[in-house]
């Protein structure tokens, strides 16, 4: 059996965004070979400048679309033939106005990227894996999305709604021998975040690469017996 067939096959979502680079560099040291997603291909090439592309997927895809997922999917499946693991970073945040205030343009975006896209990526992705009766699901959820915040509900109310859509899925597809997780940060080290909050202290945030070493955890044979789990992540 050649290299590529000994490998795990890992697609990652949100790869070139400051927790996605730690993720990938996570599995790529442990020998994987990864199908990289984001909206801008330019992201990816710019983040990964020496990736093998004989080996190694780069994709530019929409992962609040149904049809660009698919897309995705079919051209990951004929390179890799099967997927070990799926880890579902992308999304966004923004403060937003008071609930009785609400845009709801901003009620959608956050929504579509935070709640919406774990539904079309996973339906492009998922019955891969149900053939198989295998796989791993990992999605990157917020330990904020437990409690409604000032200015932050459609932010909150859309992480909350992927944790419900996480052990929804995870009850569904146990039976096919599939987990779902997903990891609740509170606040990760991030540029973005040194930038928006320059007067906290980044020593009691969550270090991306901390947060890859969970993650890579969850899509492993040790986290066999979770299922539908939020691992909550605190410095």
């Amino acid at each position: 059996m050649n290299e590529a067939n000994n490998s795990r096959h890992v697609v990652i979502t949100g790869a070139a965004g400051a927790l996605g680079r730690a993720v990938v560099q996570h599995f790529l040291d442990q020998g994987a070979r990864v199908a990289l997603i984001d909206h801008r291909m330019e992201h990816l090439t710019g983040a990964f400048p020496g990736l093998d592309n004989s080996r190694h997927l780069l994709l530019e895809a929409d992962v609040t679309s149904a049809q660009s997922m698919a897309d995705a999917a079919r051209g990951i499946l004929a390179a890799f033939k099967q997927i070990d693991a799926l880890v579902h970073i992308a999304g966004g945040f923004e403060m937003g106005q008071a609930v009785h205030a609400l845009d709801r343009a901003a009620w959608d975006r956050m929504m579509n990227l935070n709640a919406w896209s774990f539904v079309a990526v996973t339906q492009a992705l998922v019955p891969s894996m149900i053939e198989r009766k295998s796989g791993s699901v990992v999605a990157v959820s917020a330990k904020t999305a437990a409690r409604g915040l000032a200015a932050m509900s459609a932010y909150i109310a859309s992480k909350s709604a992927l944790q419900r859509l996480v052990e929804a899925a995870a009850a569904e597809l146990n039976e096919h021998g599939i987990r779902v997780n997903s990891i609740a940060p509170s606040v990760l080290d991030t540029p973005a975040n040194r930038s928006a909050m320059p007067k906290a202290n980044p020593a009691e945030w969550v270090s991306t690469s901390v947060a890859a070493q969970t993650i890579g955890f969850l899509a492993s044979p040790a986290a066999e017996a979770l299922h539908g789990q939020h691992l909550t992540l605190d410095a």
